[in-house]
């Protein structure tokens, strides 16, 4: 343990040259390069061998994965420093020094417990720090301000990374520190280049919030850790990018949603229609049902720097969700009965078959369409709701959620099997769903 804990004090020491990275200028690479030559040349057996080697790097007798991650901080310390850069010096340090710092926060937790969640929770809070202390030294150097209405940014954007960096890491690259890296530096690059304004009320809510949601949702085994980092992400980006009506929308589905698939899930279990996995969502079950509003939401804070309308992203956003809704819905009620009919020809089938309704899910889905309806249109004072325009706004909604939800079952009968999976058709009925919101505005 304390062999690994060095080792990661050492990729963060590294990743650390980032944060001078406007200092050095057009040599931003080069200490990056230095510490790949000398490790790759100069470390071949011995204590810092050992230290710094990771799995695969013993039989190749070559630090490859130390090598690679200061090779992937050149990379990016390059493309900051070219004449006119498009990836600014805060996204370069917030990107790598989440990546690094957030491994030896990770590292040093699991010296006192393997709780999964507690291990995520180190990596993203020592990332975040990590990250945020990287754009602030960048931003002294360049004579950027650093007050009261940037810090909020800078937190955000710092969450941010360490949060996608987390979540790469969950999904296939726990040990491919340099793809990580340059994943991240290029996502909080996007971040940044959308402008949002964050005050700090919000950002201190919304990091509160969805973290706590985010344990809940794995405490009670509604979302695995990659489907509980990919909503937190999404709510992250929700009420930063969109506003609290954006966030209290897409929550309500992944709320509701994520309750109604551990509903008697025994019984379903046995019927054969659960939800695999325990009932727990993984990433592609979470990016299926909300990518469309997850894009809507981005599209509709760059709206402003292309100068396009930003209304029907808005109602994009609010169809695709609430297809997401009806259709879970739909599906986890309605597999509770008997005697489903397949959609195309009301025949009666087996529970469990592709594109199968039962006028109760049908009922279950109309009611999460509504809710989504509701949120998404209604407002308060305390915040502006998605879409305007009131009860025929929502009644848009509310529309599109069903034709979305019958749309599933459609696909599901016609083209879901061996080559068209469920995560596909859940992204296609929400596409459709948003689509068929913009189209209605735009007719009333």
């Amino acid at each position: 343990m304390i062999r690994r804990v060095r080792r990661e004090s050492v990729f963060a020491a590294v990743a650390a040259l980032a944060a001078l990275a406007p200092a050095l200028g057009d040599a931003a690479a080069v200490p990056f390069l230095a510490a790949a030559g000398a490790a790759f040349f100069g470390v071949r057996d011995g204590e810092w061998f050992e230290t710094l080697a990771l799995p695969g790097d013993r039989e190749e007798e070559r630090l490859y994965g130390f090598v690679s991650f200061a090779l992937a901080g050149a990379g990016l310390a390059l493309f900051a420093s070219l004449p006119r850069a498009p990836l600014p010096y805060e996204a370069f340090a917030a990107a790598t020094l989440a990546v690094a710092a957030g491994r030896l926060g990770r590292t040093l937790v699991s010296r006192e417990t393997s709780d999964e969640f507690t291990l995520v929770a180190g990596y993203v809070a020592a990332g975040t720090a990590a990250a945020l202390a990287g754009q602030v030294a960048v931003r002294l150097q360049t004579g950027a301000p650093v007050d009261g209405p940037t810090v909020p940014l800078l937190t955000f954007l710092a969450a941010a990374a360490a949060l996608t960096a987390a979540l790469v890491r969950s999904l296939v690259f726990s040990r491919d520190a340099h793809i990580t890296s340059v994943l991240v530096g290029f996502a909080t690059w996007g971040f940044l280049a959308l402008e949002p304004t964050v005050h700090a009320p919000l950002i201190v809510v919304g990091l509160a919030v969805t973290g706590a949601l985010g344990y809940v949702s794995f405490a009670i085994g509604t979302a695995s850790v990659a489907g509980m980092l990919t909503g937190v992400v999404s709510a992250l980006l929700a009420v930063v990018l969109g506003g609290v009506g954006w966030f209290l929308t897409l929550m309500s589905f992944y709320a509701i949603g994520g309750l109604a698939s551990k509903y008697r899930f025994d019984e379903k279990a046995d019927r054969g229609v659960a939800q695999e996995n325990e009932g727990a969502r993984g990433t592609g079950n979470v990016l299926a049902n909300s990518a469309v509003a997850l894009a809507a939401v981005v599209g509709h804070a760059a709206a402003p720097h292309l100068a396009l309308p930003a209304a029907p992203l808005g109602l994009a956003f609010a169809g695709a969700t609430a297809t997401a809704m009806a259709d879970t819905l739909s599906s986890e009620i309605g597999g509770l009965f008997d005697e489903p009919r397949l959609v195309t020809t009301l025949r009666r089938v087996e529970p469990g078959t592709d594109g199968a309704i039962t006028w109760q899910g049908e009922l279950a889905g109309l009611t999460g369409a509504l809710l989504v309806g509701a949120f998404a249109a209604g407002g308060t004072p305390l915040f502006d709701p998605v879409v305007s325009g009131g009860v025929a706004a929502g009644g848009a909604v509310v529309a599109a959620g069903v034709a979305g939800m019958t749309i599933d079952s459609l696909l599901g009968a016609l083209i879901e099997g061996d080559r068209v999976g469920n995560q596909t058709v859940n992204f296609l009925a929400t596409l459709a769903g948003g689509v068929v919101a913009v189209a209605l505005w735009a007719v009333v």
